[in-house]
């Protein structure tokens, strides 16, 4: 073993390290040197050797305790700054051990899960934590031990009753050496409370649903809406084509997505120019295109919207094809109304003309009876008379179309069988048929009956083929006549004024010239005729139309100018099969018994004159009818006393009741009732026979002359037969 190589003096050592440096933060640990010198020569004194050894392990001592120091020192300012780190970190921290006591918290942590004094220590950490969320965070413990790590998201804390923290837990797991020298795990826990975040995200997620929700609403208000709504972007291209689109533009929206606007509304393509100017605009009405290319009427209106992604431009286009058939239906019935007013101003003064006409016709027929009597050795004047007597006829039976047309009574209907009344009709017709004329009679499937007036059903189907045959003229053509069971549809119910059912259809149809508008509008117009002077009086439509009124029906018309004309009589569908009590009949239509009161038959030419002593009262306001009936009834044998005025009549019967043996009363007279006359003269006299005369005899007016006590009604204008035969009647009861 070689000796050692003398050691330096020490006063030759480099100088120790300050404090300060070994102290300073990241400077490194001053080095021990492996070798120790020795201070003296192995062979020189072993005491002096000795001392230098001590020295030397001396020096050591104080470079390890330098060591040491600046460990401690480090160590301190370590556990310095975690404190000041763990205490001022804005996080509620806690330490934790194996059995979840609270080991450590800072002052976040005491904050939050002890706000105030009242609410339970810090002291362990799973009572804090919702039941329902207990076991999820034992997992994160649990997995944190096998990790070091874990994570527990969205965990709520019961602070107390009132207040809940929401957050996410963080967990650490470090094992600590205890005094015994054994390692024990603790858990650092660290809690972000997610409260403000949940409450914002939970306020997103609200919103995000609103706006879901109302996306959906404006969705189904689109797809539902009636109006065809198109959406387009800045080149006009569509992007929103909604079902009702679809419909009025027939095309799916499939293929309208991208196609230009103006390929369906060529005019508001046009009109989107506007944009820069508004919000809004009214295009108003125009024509739109179908896929098909066919126009259809819209209204549009134009909505602009102004986005930072772009200009947005929606299109509302409203259908006006219903409005269209609307206003044209709403004027139908409109010009229906007016005629119907027309009408009924011209019914009303035709039946007032009537009246008194009737008893203008009454006078020269009672007169041409007494004139034939006074002239029988006389052929020339009878033969004159008999003319006037004809023309006087034609003149009653004149006036009873009128009466037809201008009065609204219920007619005498019962059961008549629709075949039947065509039968009849044609019967009449061949009469007078030219040979170049077919007529035609088709009723292809059984038609129910009708509850009708058949007389006056066949007077209008007359006065229709009638009207027919002057159409056509000379030509040849053709008449058809034709029954249905039909349902009309509600348009055409609503401008006939009928309500929505089944009916009984006669049509009349010719294949004559047929008329042009402004001869359809006024062909029911009393006297209005189109046929030469003397071949026509203008009544025949207006009668047809006062029969359907008064049967609860109505007249259609359909004519073209060269396709000849098609006159509809449309007669209600009655239950004809419950008995007239039951309503079968309704009991103002169904014929009264009025056997007391229908005339006798006229008398034989050979009669026996009637006794002298029998007395007539007859009250009409009309002179020359009292006149006439005055000088007919002496004629015949009778006392007569003729009035014009009803009052002055009832004062004569109320002075001598026994001197009156029969009242013969006018129904309609100015100021007085016939009805009323009737009554208080039975009451002067119970047994006094009472006949009511009119000219227009209603179901109405023979219930009221059936109350009144009236035993007998006469019909004016009347063959004098007629009347003589009723007035012995009456006389000889």
């Amino acid at each position: 073993m070689s000796s050692p190589e003398p050691t330096p003096p020490l006063d030759d050592e480099p100088d120790s390290l300050p404090l300060h440096a070994l102290l300073a933060p990241g400077s490194p640990a001053p080095a021990l040197s492996s070798d120790i010198r020795p201070i003296v020569p192995e062979d020189e004194d072993p005491l002096q050797a000795l001392v230098a050894e001590l020295r030397n392990y001396q020096r050591e001592l104080e470079l390890q305790n330098e060591v040491l120091n600046y460990s401690q020192a480090v160590a301190e300012s370590a556990s310095e700054r975690f404190e000041a780190l763990f205490a001022n970190i804005p996080l509620p921290l806690l330490v934790l051990d194996e059995h979840d006591m609270v080991v450590q918290a800072n002052a976040m942590a005491h904050s939050a899960f002890q706000p105030t004094e009242r609410d339970r220590l810090l002291v362990n950490f799973m009572p804090f934590v919702h039941a329902h969320d207990v076991e999820r965070v034992r997992q994160a413990f649990a997995l944190a031990h096998e990790q070091g790590s874990a994570q527990a998201y969205e965990v709520a804390f019961d602070i107390n009753e009132e207040i809940q923290l929401w957050g996410d837990l963080h967990i650490a797991c470090i094992s600590v050496r205890q005094q015994n020298g054994q390692s024990a795990p603790q858990f650092l826990c660290a809690m972000v409370n997610q409260g403000p975040l949940l409450a914002e995200r939970q306020a997103l997620q609200e919103r995000n649903l609103q706006l879901h929700a109302s996306e959906k609403r404006l969705e189904s208000i689109i797809n539902s809406s009636l109006d065809a709504i198109i959406c387009v972007d800045a080149n006009q291209r569509i992007t929103v084509f909604n079902p009702t689109a679809a419909a009025l533009f027939l095309c799916s929206p499939h293929d309208a997505l991208g196609s230009p606007l103006d390929r369906f509304l060529p005019d508001a393509a046009r009109a989107l120019a506007f944009a820069p100017l508004t919000t809004q605009a009214i295009l108003g009405e125009m024509a739109a295109r179908t896929a098909s290319g066919r126009e259809v009427p819209v209204e549009v209106s134009v909505s602009f919207e102004h986005h930072n992604n772009g200009d947005t431009t929606t299109v509302f286009a409203r259908d006006l094809t219903s409005r269209k058939k609307a206003e044209a239906q709403r004027g139908a019935l409109e010009s229906q109304l007016r005629e119907s007013h027309k009408m009924q101003a011209v019914g009303t003064m035709a039946g007032g003309i009537a009246h008194d006409f009737n008893n203008i016709v009454g006078a020269i027929l009672g007169n041409v009876e007494l004139a034939k009597a006074d002239c029988s050795d006389n052929p020339a004047a009878l033969e004159s008379l008999r003319e006037i007597e004809k023309a006087g006829r034609r003149a009653r039976d004149l006036v009873r179309q009128i009466l037809t047309f201008s009065r609204n009574d219920a007619p005498e209907r019962r059961i008549v069988q629709v075949s039947e009344v065509m039968q009849d009709t044609a019967r009449l017709l061949r009469v007078t048929l030219p040979p170049a004329i077919e007529l035609q009679i088709r009723m292809t499937v059984p038609v129910p009956p009708l509850l009708a007036d058949p007389t006056q059903v066949e007077q209008a189907l007359f006065n229709l083929c009638n009207n027919a045959m002057h159409a056509l003229g000379e030509a040849r053509g053709l008449i058809q006549m034709e029954a249905h069971l039909t349902q009309p549809e509600a348009h055409a119910c609503a401008r006939l004024g009928l309500p929505h059912a089944s009916y009984i259809t006669l049509s009349v149809q010719d294949n004559g010239p047929g008329m042009d508008v402004a001869t359809q509008q006024r062909i029911f117009e009393p006297f209005f005729t189109t046929k030469p002077v003397g071949q026509g009086t203008g009544l025949g439509l207006s009668v047809v139309h006062g029969v359907m009124r008064t049967h609860g029906g109505a007249v259609d018309v359909f004519s073209v100018p060269g396709q000849g004309s098609r006159f509809t009589l449309y007669f209600p569908l009655v239950d004809t099969e419950m008995p007239a009590s039951l309503g079968g009949i309704p009991a103002s239509h169904a014929r009264h018994p009025a056997a007391d009161l229908a005339p006798a038959a006229a008398l034989p030419a050979g009669a026996a004159t009637p006794d002298a002593a029998r007395h007539i009262m007859y009250v009409d306001d009309d002179q020359a009818l009292v006149f006439l009936v005055t000088r007919l009834l002496r004629r015949r044998g009778y006392t007569v006393s003729g009035f014009t005025d009803p009052h002055e009549a009832l004062a004569r019967l109320q002075t001598d009741p026994s001197g009156v043996h029969l009242l013969v009363t006018d129904y309609n007279m100015p100021g007085y009732s016939g009805v009323d006359l009737v009554r208080e003269a039975l009451q002067a006299q119970p047994a006094l026979p009472v006949a009511l005369a009119s000219g227009y005899v209603t179901a109405e007016i023979e219930q009221a002359a059936l109350s009144a006590g009236a035993r007998a009604l006469i019909h004016k204008p009347n063959d004098v037969e007629e009347l003589c035969a009723t007035v012995h009647r009456l006389l000889h009861e």
